[in-house]
């Protein structure tokens, strides 16, 4: 698992921030087809590692619990 830290895009020129880190599967495969994840306080960011600067998913920390009790 390789965690990256992330400076919030919501930070302030005088270092007001939240920085979240980004953990990568590690059911990756070789090719980096996989989907990155970010747990905050309220939140869980999803994003897809091939794309780290488009579109994200953020969900509450219970739905994303019963959605990996659903996939487990």
């Amino acid at each position: 698992m390789t965690s990256t830290w992330r400076k919030s895009s919501y930070s302030t020129a005088g270092q007001n921030c939240v920085e979240v880190a980004w953990r990568k599967s590690t059911y990756s495969t070789a090719g980096q087809e996989c989907v990155e994840v970010a747990h905050g306080e309220r939140s869980v960011g999803l994003r897809d590692s091939k794309n780290p600067e488009g579109d994200r998913l953020a969900v509450t920390p219970r739905a994303w619990r019963s959605f990996l009790a659903t996939v487990r």
